[in-house]
């Protein structure tokens, strides 16, 4: 038996027994003492309480305590016992771990996943007043906010920076508290991104912001229409000695068209267009020009266009797409082949989005066929449509009661593995065929959505349920019924007048009665009280051109 397993055995003995008198532990005798902790831990990884005597209590040290976690965590790849280990001496035995520890675990447990652990780790450093090395910061902060455990992240953040003021600390770079912004933005966590934004950041001694910083804050107000708000900030970044940059001025002036404020976007660009230091880019005056085009103010846009022409900043795809469909969606389709023609001019590629933004425009205008022969030159430039297109050609089709056409692109979507489908490109259809009495080819098609998991909405149901009772087919419509609200699907007043109106002609007074007696407005209410999960999609406003 080797040597120093038989130390290793001999030391457990020690340890149950020896309460009076302690080891010195220097040179060769603490390394062996460390060989014999990490190998106890090995063998005891269930429970350390062989840990827990007098003898450990008076010979385990900060060092050696490091040297063992950092033994199991890097050569036996074991950062859960690391931690146990770490966790039984701080607790059983009382040991102050030293920063080293500290880092090596934090750093350890996020990369592995382990973020309770990690946590736990963090609020024993605090409560030690230990302070956290910037890059291992770094790296806790961004591991918890990238699992969603902002309050944790922002705690350790805090926390630190706190310490840090105190001991005159260096300072966290801006990259953590942007990252950490940023990732609170995405997660539409805006109020609380927005709150440590103004009261953490622009107050703390280590977190300096920079420009990104206030980007990223006006970029996540924008978003949700807090323009004002980012005006605020906009206006305070001097005080900070950070200054707007093109971004900014971009953010805020797709903000304002955001709102419809599109006159205060079109002063904000002028006044980038007189600034010494950057001009205004195609992304700018784009912003601007699709803001125009939302309100139906297509001269004002065109104009802008020619006026970034004569800047010599040209337009591009995207600029061309938001103007044809902006006349596409006025009916002037005069207008939109010629920024067609202009386009192509500018030897801009066109795209799957320029196609449907014609093809809604001559739809609108009543000129399917002419919508139709666009779908044909679509497909001779394998361009291949997506789900809108499908969805205005389908729903003009319906309309004009071309079922069968309306159909057949039913069928070239449901093979499309690359697109999910949508109610409400299935409901036009299913609405033309119950209306034309074709309820067998209805259902088909209400089956066909289900085996491609698009669930039925409150349109899919209340026209099955309609076009049922216009046949008189009430066991089946009332079926329908059952099975929207199992779903929890909540039909609106509509639905539940026309269906007991049936029942009612029917003879059915008993079954129209019970429908009565719950109103939408009621099950809307037990929904909303018990926050239930509906797996329902309404109407989806998709656009044509971003």
């Amino acid at each position: 038996m080797p040597l120093w397993v038989q130390r290793a055995s001999n030391i457990s003995l020690i340890a149950r027994f020896h309460t009076s008198k302690s080891l010195p532990l220097y040179g060769p005798e603490a390394i062996w003492f460390t060989k014999v902790v990490c190998l106890l831990c090995f063998h005891h990884s269930q429970s350390l309480d062989v840990f827990t005597s007098d003898y450990f209590r008076q010979n385990l040290d900060p060092h050696i305590a490091f040297n063992v976690i950092h033994h199991i965590n890097t050569n036996l790849h074991n950062p859960r016992l690391a931690f146990n280990f770490f966790k039984h001496t701080r607790v059983n035995l009382n040991l102050i771990h030293c920063i080293g520890t500290f880092n090596l675990l934090l750093r350890s447990l996020c990369q592995t996943g382990f973020h309770d652990s990690a946590t736990l780790v963090f609020k024993y450093m605090k409560a030690d007043g230990v302070l956290l090395d910037s890059s291992i910061l770094e790296i806790v902060v961004l591991a918890l906010a990238n699992a969603g455990k902002f309050g944790i992240a922002k705690e350790v953040l805090i926390s630190q920076t706190e310490l840090g003021s105190e001991e005159g600390s260096s300072v966290v770079r801006p990259f953590v508290h942007n990252s950490l912004l940023s990732l609170l933005m995405k997660r539409n966590q805006v109020d609380e991104a927005v709150d440590f934004f103004q009261n953490h950041i622009l107050r703390s001694e280590r977190l300096f912001p920079d420009t990104c910083t206030f980007n990223i804050v006006i970029r996540g107000l924008c978003r949700v229409g807090g323009v004002d708000k980012a005006f605020e900030f906009f206006n305070d970044m001097g005080s900070f000695d950070c200054f707007p940059d093109l971004v900014t001025y971009n953010t805020l002036i797709n903000g304002l068209c955001g709102v419809g404020q599109v006159d205060r976007a079109r002063g904000l660009l002028r006044s980038l267009e007189l600034h010494d230091g950057y001009s205004p880019d195609v992304v700018t005056y784009t912003s601007v020009i699709s803001g125009y085009c939302k309100l139906g103010r297509m001269d004002d846009a065109v104009n802008l266009m020619d006026e970034m022409i004569t800047y010599g900043i040209f337009p591009n795809m995207v600029t061309f797409n938001i103007l044809i469909n902006g006349f596409g969606k006025i009916g002037d389709m005069f207008s939109a082949q010629n920024m067609y023609q202009r386009m192509c001019a500018f030897g801009c590629p066109l795209d799957v989005v320029t196609f449907t933004s014609l093809i809604d425009g001559y739809c609108r205008t009543g000129e399917l066929d002419q919508g139709l022969r666009l779908w044909d030159e679509m497909n001779t430039r394998n361009l291949w449509p997506n789900l809108y297109t499908f969805s205005v050609l389908i729903g003009a089709l319906s309309r004009e009661n071309r079922l069968n056409e309306a159909r057949e692109l039913l069928r070239q979507l449901i093979l499309r593995d690359d697109i999910v489908p949508q109610p409400f490109v299935y409901n036009p259809v299913l609405d033309g065929f119950c209306k034309a009495g074709n309820l067998d080819e209805a259902n088909v098609i209400a089956a066909e959505m289900e085996s491609k998991g698009c669930c039925h909405d409150k349109f899919t149901f209340t026209i099955l349920i309609l076009g049922h009772c216009m046949k008189g087919r009430m066991l089946e419509a009332m079926a329908i019924y059952d099975k929207m609200m199992s779903l929890g699907c909540v039909p609106d007043d509509i639905t539940v007048s026309c269906l007991t109106s049936c029942l009612l002609k029917a003879g059915m007074a008993k079954e129209a009665y019970k429908i009565r007696l719950i109103s939408p407005k009621d099950l809307n209410s037990d929904l909303s009280s018990s926050k239930q999960s509906v797996p329902f999609r309404t109407r989806l406003d998709i656009p044509v051109a971003v």
